[in-house]
């Protein structure tokens, strides 16, 4: 009985640590098209991320992951959440440089994660 109690015990500790080994998948499934193609839902995540206004729960999650997904190379996003971010970068030198490049400033003020990822951009054909 106690044996089996520790497996338990051990099984929901990994489950703990795989699921913490990730960022949350809650809202994976965004339209990103959508928000990025609506001008009024785009400037909330966009204020939200600029710290220009009040952010939704997911703006929120956004926000508070976004240092930890630059440092680590998003080492804890799933590959859709890896997509979205393509995504989201090629909107915004595209069609909102400006935005890009305000982003930029508060998120990688010395252009350290540009120039790490700067090679890997080439590579998906994204010219930062």
């Amino acid at each position: 009985m106690r044996s089996m109690l520790t497996v338990c015990l051990l099984c929901m500790f990994v489950a703990a640590c795989y699921t913490s080994s990730k960022y949350t998948t809650s809202y994976d499934n965004l339209d990103l098209d959508e928000i990025l193609n609506n001008h009024r839902l785009y400037t909330r995540y966009f204020q939200c991320l600029t710290n220009k206004a009040r952010c939704t729960p997911d703006g929120k999650e956004l926000k508070a992951v976004l240092p930890d997904a630059l440092a680590t190379g998003c080492a804890k996003c799933t590959e859709k959440q890896k997509q979205g971010s393509e995504k989201v970068i090629r909107f915004l030198l595209k069609n909102k440089p400006g935005d890009y490049e305000e982003l930029e400033k508060m998120y990688d003020p010395n252009g350290t994660y540009r120039h790490r990822y700067e090679e890997e951009a080439k590579k998906l054909g994204i010219k930062v």
